[in-house]
């Protein structure tokens, strides 16, 4: 089921949750993986609006699904967000996606709290560095070139960050509550 949105939105987030419902009857997963980052090279150059995209993309929409999704949650179930090493080593020239990405630590920590003695795990994937479309969108060609820093040589690929979102989604993760699970290649998240 493909539903196209601007998760930025309070009302679209609500909306996919309800059309989740209508079509599977049951809520049981939840990921939060919308994300929006560009670069500047200072502080004065991200423009207001950009900075307010940023958090409505990376963050708040984190609050407006699971507002939406948790009276519907059942013990067993998984939320899923996708944080980032960026909240834990910061570009400077990404300063608000980094910044929203310590938010979504801070948001996953605190509502694992609240859930999980309710039986609802929620965690978090923070990948390093990955070679999506996102990367030569937002930073100049010489610098996506460069795009990659890690012990492991290189930048993942989208794919290989789909199993730490299926085991934490999984019944194999049902004792694992309030933990970033670094997706890193190698490079310590703090």
């Amino acid at each position: 089921m493909v539903v196209p949105g601007d998760v930025g939105d309070r009302e679209v987030c609500a909306s996919l949750v309800s059309q989740a419902l209508d079509a599977f009857g049951r809520l049981d997963i939840v990921v939060c993986n919308a994300a929006f980052q560009m670069n500047h090279d200072s502080l004065p150059e991200h423009p207001p609006e950009e900075i307010e995209f940023t958090f409505r993309t990376n963050i708040l929409h984190m609050f407006w699904l699971c507002q939406a999704a948790v009276p519907h949650l059942e013990p067993g179930a998984s939320i899923i967000t996708t944080s980032s090493i960026q909240a834990y080593q910061p570009t400077p020239n990404l300063l608000p996606y980094a910044a929203t990405k310590g938010a979504i630590v801070a948001f996953t920590k605190g509502l694992a709290q609240e859930l999980t003695p309710q039986g609802i795990r929620v965690n978090s994937v923070a990948p390093g560095p990955v070679w999506t479309p996102l990367i030569p969108m937002s930073m100049p060609a010489e610098q996506a070139q460069e795009f990659g820093n890690s012990p492991l040589g290189r930048p993942a690929q989208p794919a290989e960050l789909a199993p730490p979102y299926v085991f934490l989604a999984s019944d194999e993760s049902r004792f694992v509550s309030g933990e970033i699970l670094g997706v890193t290649g190698g490079k310590p998240l703090a």
